[in-house]
């Protein structure tokens, strides 16, 4: 079978070396030809599941924090949808991964703000979501931003993005400034969800706690600070019990969901080891590695054995495509899984879009 990525090369005339990486040259969205990705000739719809983008308006409500919002990496023009020539080329972009739709998500950056602020940039980037999901419905979808510091308000912006905007859920950081989203004063959030049948996407913002540890050269508090904090947020879940008071809740974890796609045995032995640092009043009704297969995780690993780790560990029907576009970690999602050669072709077709339609449902 010839790999995608040997269309890819074809389809894109050439490529330009950006610092380290391999990027595409930039094509005119009327050059753009959208490539199907089909498997044993089947036609195959593809869902990157974790994306991103921002829109100039909502930043600038921050004020003199707006320069602070955007992150210094590669990419950042191409986060402004909001304008149509960002649109026309991330279509373009799109096209060249072999990607159908994007479900697109912002960062929060707005968690310190005081409720009047939250609330405009909140509403105001739901409401460009809601406007850009109408205007290219099998292109774009959104998750939602909330303003998660005031629980009342999120729950009633959740209602909102998924009753009245048909958005595909919301995302949220791994914590609220450092505060454990498993904290009982936000399980009215997490209650709507579930009752909605949204799906929480949870992308983390490093570790703060740790910056010091992580400064120096290799951007660690994003290639070490990310997943651990996703890890945490995930175990929290886990070991409040929060996941069997809510186990209809959808939760998908961003990066594979840290380490915890990796190594989800180790908690198996923690209250045998130490039960000193367990509660006993909290009695899990399965063991804490089970859960993760009531969890989703995208498949931004990088290889095809780590693809293979987080399947066996987590189970394929968990995994969706992830790619953090437009900052280029992933450039050849489709490729990844072609690649992993451990999966059947029913497999590859649930991880490429069929898992993400059926954890979205109707949203896509």
């Amino acid at each position: 079978m010839a790999t995608r990525r040997g269309f890819l090369a074809a389809a894109m005339g050439g490529l330009g070396f950006c610092g380290c990486c391999l990027r595409p040259a930039p094509v005119r969205a009327a050059e753009s030809v959208h490539l199907p990705v089909t498997i044993a000739g089947k036609r195959v719809r593809t869902i990157d599941t974790h994306s991103h983008c921002y829109f100039q308006d909502a930043i600038d409500l921050m004020g003199p924090d707006a320069a602070k919002v955007l992150p210094p990496v590669k990419g950042v023009p191409e986060h402004f949808l909001a304008k149509s020539d960002v649109l026309h080329a991330r279509f373009a972009q799109m096209d060249a991964m072999g990607i159908d739709m994007e479900v697109l998500s912002i960062n929060p950056f707005w968690y310190g703000t005081d409720r009047s602020t939250a609330t405009q940039i909140t509403e105001l980037q739901n409401d460009h979501m809601a406007e850009l999901h109408s205007a290219h419905p099998e292109r774009l979808q959104f998750f939602a931003s909330l303003a998660l510091q005031f629980p009342d308000l999120a729950v009633m912006q959740l209602e909102d993005a998924v009753r009245n905007k048909h958005l595909a859920g919301a995302a949220v950081g791994a914590s609220m400034l450092g505060e454990s989203l498993a904290n009982p004063r936000f399980h009215p959030v997490w209650a709507k969800a579930e009752e909605l049948g949204a799906t929480i996407f949870i992308h983390p913002q490093s570790t703060p706690e740790l910056g010091k540890r992580f400064a120096g050269n290799g951007w660690l508090s994003n290639v070490i600070g990310n997943p651990l904090e996703t890890t945490i947020c995930l175990e929290q879940f886990i070991f409040t019990g929060m996941l069997d008071k809510f186990p209809r809740l959808k939760l998908l974890a961003a990066h594979g969901g840290g380490y915890l796609g990796a190594n989800p045995d180790r908690g198996d032995h923690s209250c045998f080891v130490s039960p000193q640092n367990c509660d006993p009043a909290v009695v899990l009704k399965k063991k804490p590695s089970e859960y993760v297969r009531q969890m989703h995780f995208d498949a931004l690993v990088f290889t095809p054995e780590a693809l293979r780790h987080l399947c066996a560990n987590v189970g394929w029907t968990q995994v969706v495509l992830g790619t953090d576009h437009p900052i280029p970690w992933e450039q050849h999602p489709v490729d990844l899984i072609m690649a992993t050669k451990t999966l059947s072709e029913t497999q590859k077709i649930a991880i490429l879009g069929q898992n993400a339609m059926r954890l979205l449902k109707t949203a896509v």
